[in-house]
């Protein structure tokens, strides 16, 4: 039987075209990747860094210490750890009995100071303030973190966030200033399972003959 690696990423293209899913982790055709813009790649390393300076000094940055939503929770503190599990390549990481792989890189993590619970924090940049629902967007990315997290072995809150960022002015000396919008995602591991075993059981049938604009003709 062929066993497939999978990733948030790769899940969500089944949401877009389950035929484009198979035909690409069949290795058979790959959809066409657009140019990715640089800008959200290079401020999730500032974002992580920013993140980094606080966890070292046992303390919340200003997007979350002055939200009322963050009391009683800290950074997650072991740095090592946290490096090797924002590894797109590494990070979490499970394999089921068949050898089938599920893979994720998460941007942190938070611990409940009352419990030692983990919960998995998500940064996004935006060009414009979120919609009412933009966040449900997320919600199987979210889902799967926190479902890898317990394979590992941790005890995770029922609940993850998303921070949000999107520039509001730029000043008279040059610098972007962005606003933040936090939001709390209640969090569903029987979802992640669930995705999990419907991505495994499509790549083991026969090809979608549904067609996108992207694999018609493929």
């Amino acid at each position: 039987m062929t066993t497939f690696k999978l990733s948030p990423s790769t899940i969500n293209l089944m949401k877009e075209c389950p035929r484009c899913f198979w035909l690409t982790n069949h290795k058979v055709w790959s959809r066409p990747t657009g140019i990715f813009p640089s800008l959200p790649s290079g401020m999730d390393f500032i974002l992580k860094r920013h993140f980094d300076k606080f966890m070292e000094k046992g303390k919340l940055p200003p997007e979350l210490c002055n939200n009322s939503e963050c009391k009683n929770l800290k950074l997650f503190d072991d740095k090592e750890l946290l490096e090797e599990w924002r590894n797109s390549r590494k990070g979490l990481w499970f394999e089921d009995k068949e050898g089938n792989i599920l893979h994720g890189g998460i941007d942190n993590l938070m611990i409940n100071k009352l419990n030692n619970k983990i919960i998995v924090l998500d940064y996004k940049t935006r060009g414009y303030p979120c919609k009412e629902d933009t966040h449900e967007l997320y919600q199987n990315q979210l889902d799967i973190y926190a479902f890898l997290l317990t394979k590992l072995g941790h005890k995770v809150e029922d609940f993850a966030y998303l921070l949000f960022y999107h520039p509001k002015e730029v000043l008279e000396t040059g610098e972007v200033v962005f606003n933040t919008d936090l939001k709390k995602m209640r969090i569903d591991i029987k979802n992640a399972e669930a995705i999990l075993e419907k991505s495994i059981k499509l790549l083991n049938g026969e090809c979608p003959a549904k067609c996108c604009e992207w694999c018609k003709g493929k």
